[in-house]
């Protein structure tokens, strides 16, 4: 499995958070609930109780301290974990001005 190299680095951080699937047309394919176990101004580590496939489209709304995001990413991987919860690897790629600086003042706070 290939992954394309990390613009930035990782940073350990659980975050609550909600998603959508969606299918290449944008029409919901599923819904579910996650947390982050690390995340970057590109990307995060989701958590999840169930799959998610590659190359899906994804929605997801984060909790960050006091705020609440939405950014829109594709999931570049997934893998299932020895404790039978699932990790997907999510690249954002649409992020309006303001959930950047959100997320942004937040990563700050964090290093």
């Amino acid at each position: 499995m290939a992954y394309k190299e990390r613009k930035d680095d990782r940073i350990h951080s659980l975050n609550l958070l909600s998603y959508t699937c969606l299918d290449h047309a944008n029409n919901e394919l599923s819904r579910g609930m996650g947390r982050t176990l690390d995340i970057s101004e590109n990307g995060i580590l989701l958590e999840t109780h169930v799959e998610i496939i590659e190359n899906t489209n994804i929605s997801i709304s984060i909790g960050l301290k006091d705020e609440v995001i939405d950014i829109m990413g594709t999931v570049i991987y997934t893998r299932k974990e020895k404790d039978g919860k699932y990790q997907a690897g999510i690249e954002f790629k649409e992020t309006d001005e303001r959930a950047k600086q959100i997320l942004n003042k937040y990563i700050l706070l964090l290093k």
